[in-house]
């Protein structure tokens, strides 16, 4: 792992820092509104920001950076360190404490700290790692356990069924096939593995393999051929994949970044997409769905819900990401920036926030996401 940089910047009147650990696409974009708020806050914190890889990118909006030790899983990874190292957790936390670090989000690895929580509480350090259990965390991102936990709290949900194999998946076809379905893994991201499946029922069995390769981006494909896919797949058969088949809902989705702190949502705000353009705002009959989902889950920190309206406009949710979302940064553009609001709250700056005087804050508005560069120095690994 590399040393820690930029120690020029780590005052000796730093009173406390915050540590983001490696996340899966809003690190920067949080470092960025942290250090905004150093300047407008006044306040002397420090900010830290850890990753696994070499990030330049990244890293160049904390003050102090660790390279993250490896884990035995990720060992073949061709840009990180191969060296012996402790475990993850260990190492953030052993450094936490000499760098005074007072909260620490967890970003993708959750669950590995969430193992270790009373270490961390032990050293006055708040953990937010999205939820305050394993298990809830655990329930989050098997798909299907989440749906069952929804279930049982009576949230409106996205429907699903779960095959781990071609005799599963045929029979639940056999019984769901007479409406639009999809089908996704049971864990995953990034709609890594989720097809529509093209089932003829609303062409009268008019369907064109072609276009669907052709407009990759519809995630479509003709319901045989996903399943001669599957039946065949090598990948499958060396390595089982539980999946799920869903019908598929036709409404609005939404993306809402949720503010919350032991299952009460402090702040939020709700996004939908249409075309290129991000519409950012706050939509009650949204949120009447992801505020108990919020309480059902125990969520705490700063989450990213899903929701998709069915044919009769009823919101469900699809799921809950237990980090930021990539668009966390989006917030910033309303009035509301959440990382500024979370973290100010976290480090005993302002009162809890409430969602009620949040909700009074957000201007609504549209934005366009474009793209940028840096410039990445070589470097060589070890």
């Amino acid at each position: 792992m590399d040393t820690p940089s930029n120690d020029s910047h780590h005052s000796t009147l730093i009173a406390a820092c915050v540590w983001l650990a490696e996340g899966q696409s809003s690190q920067r974009d949080m470092l960025v509104s942290l250090q905004s708020l150093k300047i407008q806050s006044q306040q002397p914190f420090g900010i830290i920001a850890s990753h696994r890889h070499d990030r330049p990118e990244i890293f160049e909006f904390a003050d102090v950076v660790f390279r993250e030790p490896l884990e035995p899983a990720t060992k073949k990874d061709e840009q990180a360190v191969i060296e012996p190292t402790v475990p993850r957790w260990q190492f953030v936390l052993e450094q936490a404490q000499k760098r005074q670090a007072k909260v620490l989000l967890t970003g993708r690895n959750g669950i590995d700290y969430e193992m270790h929580r009373k270490k961390f509480e032990a050293a006055g350090i708040r953990l937010l790692t999205g939820a305050t259990s394993v298990a809830a965390l655990q329930s989050i991102e098997d798909k299907f356990s989440f749906m069952k936990h929804c279930h049982a709290h009576d949230i409106p949900v996205a429907e699903a069924w779960r095959f781990d194999n071609i005799e599963d998946l045929e029979s639940l076809l056999d019984k769901h096939g007479h409406q639009p379905l999809c089908v996704k893994p049971v864990t995953g991201i990034f709609a890594q593995g989720f097809w529509r499946l093209d089932t003829g029922k609303a062409t009268q069995d008019q369907y064109d393999d072609f276009e669907h390769l052709y407009f990759t981006t519809a995630k479509k494909i003709h319901y045989k051929q996903f399943i001669n896919a599957y039946k065949n797949s090598q990948m499958v058969h060396d390595r089982p994949i539980p999946m799920l088949l869903m019908p598929y809902l036709s409404g609005q989705e939404y993306s809402i970044d949720v503010l919350c702190e032991y299952g009460e949502v402090l702040a939020a705000v709700t996004r939908h997409k249409t075309g290129k353009i991000q519409h950012i705002g706050y939509e009650q009959p949204v949120m009447d769905v992801v505020i108990p989902l919020i309480k059902a889950f125990g969520c705490d920190g700063i989450v990213s819900v899903q929701t998709k309206a069915d044919d009769e406009g009823q919101h469900r949710v699809l799921e809950i990401n237990s980090r930021p979302s990539g668009g966390i940064g989006y917030t910033a553009h309303s009035g509301l920036d959440l990382t500024q609001v979370g973290f100010a709250y976290w480090l005993g700056f302002t009162d809890k926030p409430t969602l009620k005087d949040s909700t009074h804050k957000i201007s609504p508005c549209q934005i366009r996401a474009i793209t940028t560069s840096v410039r990445v120095e070589e470097t060589i690994a070890g």
